[in-house]
């Protein structure tokens, strides 16, 4: 069995997100994977993908199978910038591959509304290999008709929606495969987490916070700077405490509308409170959240949020909208507070947040350990490879 993993964009092509990081990581396990246990069935694990780096393209070999962390990958040029990136040559060498002898084809896509997922989809569909499908949150009401609805909506109409009844679609989340259910129904749906990188361990003087004055609230939001992640709401309950609070922002974000968020914050007296810290690297991260006492994401619709989970790799907390894929998980396991995108009730659950300082401590001591538990990279590959096994 030959697994070829289609994907706009690959690392290092961090500007993008979580999503990045959960493609390479899956496909970094499924190589450990067929190497370290014999008779999986798996001959080959390839990843297509394109130079995509925003507006700009990575400085890579293109054309050619390169290693990067141990997973094959090819990089193509696209003719496209974002978000269509159309890659004629992808396309041709997926058409190539087609036609390896003697090995059960997989194609495992990852996101859409672009033209490198879509019509890998639709040349799976005319050779008639079987496909899954991870819509990495693209597949609900909220990015329906967000940007560019009437382009999608009339992408989904012509030929999407035939496509997605082919594929066999992966969720990452119990709220993701019901918004994808709204949209489509596909051949079958299948949860399974997305695999995240998790710090394995901080000392103790990682863990301290910066700041002496344990009465100050340090907050931390981690993410890219959007619309959909809801900093404005979060802006307006913030003005609303009466408590000493502290936010660090840490991402990027078109400079114009990151603009617009400092305007808000300004003309609502935030900004003495407020630190915009910028992009942070992988390595630097885990040390930043763990110097919080709480990681806030108020989005609007996330499919699962990786932040989430490495927040809590380190015994951080986090409180999130009931929107996030994450917020069943959080409040089963009792690992942090879930509101509602009503200000109001962002505001009680900061308040409460705020006084559970015991709460957080043993919050704090129970995540990591519950974390490595359930997000396993191997267990997860496992389940993986058996969703490509009963396709193949």
């Amino acid at each position: 069995m030959k697994i070829i993993h289609i994907t706009a964009s690959y690392k290092p092509a961090y500007i993008y997100g979580g999503p990045i990081q959960s493609v390479a990581k899956l496909c970094e396990a499924l190589v450990e994977l067929t190497v370290s246990v014999e008779g999986l069935g798996i001959h080959e694990v390839q990843v297509l993908t394109t130079t995509a780096n925003g507006q700009n393209e990575l400085d890579i070999p293109i054309n050619k199978p390169v290693l990067v962390d141990g997973a094959s990958v090819t990089y193509f040029k696209r003719l496209t910038k974002d978000h269509s990136h159309f890659s004629p040559k992808l396309l041709w060498e997926l058409k190539k591959m087609r036609q390896t002898p003697n090995a059960k084809l997989i194609i495992h896509i990852h996101a859409w509304w672009n033209l490198v997922s879509v019509l890998s989809c639709w040349m799976a569909k005319w050779y008639k290999i079987p496909v899954v499908l991870s819509p990495r949150g693209m597949l609900t009401t909220y990015t329906q008709n967000n940007r560019n609805s009437f382009s999608k909506k009339l992408l989904h109409n012509l030929i999407g929606k035939k496509l997605l009844q082919y594929c066999h679609i992966h969720a990452t989340s119990e709220q993701e495969k019901q918004d994808i259910l709204k949209i489509v129904t596909p051949k079958s749906i299948t949860v399974i987490p997305n695999l995240v990188n998790i710090k394995e361990s901080l000392n103790s003087s990682q863990l301290a916070i910066d700041n002496n004055d344990t009465t100050v609230f340090h907050l931390i939001f981690l993410s890219r700077i959007e619309e959909k992640k809801g900093l404005e709401l979060l802006f307006d309950a913030l003005s609303l405490l009466d408590i000493n609070w502290q936010l660090s922002i840490a991402g990027s974000g078109k400079e114009g509308y990151v603009e617009s968020l400092k305007l808000k914050a300004e003309n609502l007296k935030l900004n003495p409170r407020i630190n915009w810290i910028g992009q942070v690297t992988d390595q630097d991260k885990y040390n930043l959240i763990a110097k919080h006492d709480l990681l806030v994401l108020t989005s609007f619709n996330e499919n699962f949020a990786n932040v989430v989970i490495e927040s809590l790799s380190v015994g951080t907390p986090v409180l999130i909208s009931d929107r996030v894929g994450l917020s069943d998980y959080v409040r089963e396991q009792q690992l942090g507070w879930v509101c509602t995108l009503e200000v109001s009730d962002i505001k009680e659950k900061l308040i409460n947040a705020y006084h559970a300082q015991k709460v957080r401590e043993k919050m704090k001591q129970a995540a990591p350990e519950v974390i490595r538990r359930d997000f396993n990279d191997k267990a997860l590959a496992k389940r993986y490879l058996e969703l490509y096994r009963r396709l193949a």
